[in-house]
């Protein structure tokens, strides 16, 4: 007997690639960290593919993300949390989200009006999940769950919402695809809290710039930036609460051959956005990730060999804190190496 598509699956047969939209991170053969914040929704051409418009992005792995990402708040509720202050901020974040998906995929998703202006009531159609629901906006018994969770049943992304008091507050999120962080520990905490860890961005005055520079975000003026680091397996969720499963990744992948361990060490990349919600004044931070083997890197050339420089110079404690201390050397001679073949 042979398999049918689902509706769902011949939808996504129509939305870019993964790999047509990876976002290398690398400008050059050095890296630091810096604020590196540019305009959101300015498109990035690069050997493969395109990304960088939409604010979110769809590809081939949609459901399957979407079904991870479920499993895993079935499994832990702590990576979804909205303070009661932040009920407000989470419909803010719904209905601009549903927006920004609607525009992403317009063939495949849309948000109307429903009624008099002023209403409030707005109908949702996705074809990639099969929804189609009338919702009023600010009354939560119109959905099937609470605004920020549903709403991230229905994006590849994972958010988090900042209040804005005297400084900035992670009060609410659904993060399921952490790298190496625990959101669950996390909520409430300030922006400079949250960051404390992380090495030389302190001394070097960048989290400070980076909180004034969000304190100062307008509404409808988007911004980005990326993030990287490297990854064992096609493995999303690197949450600190489940290092017991992936932490001993990191050995055992200094032992395979090296066929293996191209097509093991991904370069995940992170496509941050930051986004001010126009109705409830809360930053919105939007945490999209995206993975590739080495293998495939490597048959990049630009990309190749940008990406082993910028692995054999990076410094040791930036390294150790992204976690990759035990095989960013043999990552970058492996790199190396596939030029040579």
């Amino acid at each position: 007997m042979t398999a049918v598509d689902s509706p769902e699956d011949t939808a996504l047969a129509s939305v870019p690639t993964a790999w047509e939209q990876f976002p290398f991170p690398f400008v050059a053969d050095q890296y630091r960290y810096s604020t590196n914040v540019e305009p959101a929704r300015r498109p990035v051409a690069t050997p493969v593919g395109r990304w960088g418009t939409p604010l979110v992005a769809v590809d081939e792995h949609y459901r399957t993300e979407l079904d991870e990402r479920a499993a895993i708040l079935a499994a832990d509720p702590s990576r979804h949390a909205v303070l009661p202050h932040m009920r407000p901020a989470a419909w803010d974040a719904c209905l601009t989200l549903l927006g920004e998906l609607a525009a992403a995929v317009p063939h495949l998703a849309s948000l109307t009006p429903v009624g008099a202006r002023g209403e409030g009531r707005w109908h949702w159609r996705n074809d990639l999940t099969g929804d189609d629901l009338t919702f009023t906006y600010g009354d939560d018994a119109s959905l099937p769950d609470e605004p920020l969770r549903w709403v991230c049943g229905q994006v590849q992304e994972d958010v988090v919402l900042l209040d804005q008091r005297e400084q900035l507050y992670g009060d609410a999120g659904v993060v399921t695809f952490a790298a190496d962080w625990s959101f669950g520990f996390d909520v409430g905490m300030s922006f400079l809290e949250i960051h404390g860890p992380v090495p030389r961005i302190h001394e070097e005055g960048v989290i400070t710039r980076a909180h004034d520079f969000l304190m100062r975000l307008q509404p409808h003026a988007p911004y980005r930036r990326t993030n990287w680091t490297l990854t064992v397996g096609r493995r999303l969720d690197v949450a600190t609460e489940r290092y017991h499963e992936w932490g001993p990744d990191r050995e055992l992948v200094q032992r395979v051959d090296d066929e293996t361990f191209g097509r093991l060490v991904h370069l995940r990349v992170e496509v941050q956005h930051l986004v001010r919600l126009p109705d409830s004044g809360a930053v919105m931070f939007l945490i999209r990730t995206h993975l590739q083997p080495l293998e495939a890197i490597a048959r990049v050339e630009p990309w190749r060999s940008r990406a082993a420089e910028v692995l054999a110079e990076l410094p040791e404690d930036m390294a150790d804190y992204k976690g990759i201390i035990k095989y960013r050397d043999r990552a970058a001679a492996w790199l190396r190496a596939a030029g040579e073949q």
